[in-house]
């Protein structure tokens, strides 16, 4: 069926094609990298069975003066704890960028894209400095479990919504 001027009236319009999606990765890099071994510094006190916090944030923003390119940027930090004491066995902090050209995507979608999908990509490579790191640095490699990116996209919209909202107005019992 065609969608013209003549189709006859009642006649379902022709599909609309979706936008084609082309996403490319034109830079990786690291923008900042801290390993504290503390346990090194301080020595080993009696059980040093380890506790680890791991701590991700993202930001994603668009390049100045340049179409279609964005910088996502992901903030990890892993603390590990003695667990029977809570004494700090060492602090990694990474803050990892990809740098990507991205064409298709909807004006307004293209905030969760940069959130969701981007560090979908960049993930792996995350893991594996904090992996070499851990290891170089005495302990046994950290091997972060994946992260549902989705799931971390919602909690942080909520979170930003639930901030915004005024304080419930008292109630007045009659």
């Amino acid at each position: 069926m065609q969608d013209t001027p003549d189709a006859p009236e009642g006649a379902a319009p022709a599909p609309v094609a979706a936008p084609k999606v082309s996403q490319r990765i034109l830079a990786q890099y690291i923008r900042d990298l801290s390993f504290e071994n503390v346990l090194a510094r301080k020595g080993a006190t009696g059980d040093v069975t380890p506790e680890i916090a791991v701590q991700v944030s993202l930001d994603g923003r668009k390049r100045s003066g340049i179409d279609n390119q964005y910088e996502v940027t992901t903030k990890l930090t892993a603390t590990s704890k003695g667990k029977a004491t809570g004494d700090v066995l060492f602090v990694v902090e990474l803050e990892y960028v990809g740098v990507f050209q991205i064409e298709g995507v909807p004006e307004n979608q293209i905030h969760p894209y940069l959130l969701i999908e981007c560090p979908r990509i960049t993930f792996p490579f995350v893991r594996r400095i904090v992996s070499d790191v851990t290891r170089d640095g005495g302990f046994p490699p950290l091997n972060l479990e994946m992260i549902d990116f989705v799931a971390l996209y919602r909690n942080e919209i909520a979170r930003r919504v639930q901030a915004n909202q005024p304080a419930a107005a008292p109630r007045l019992d009659a």
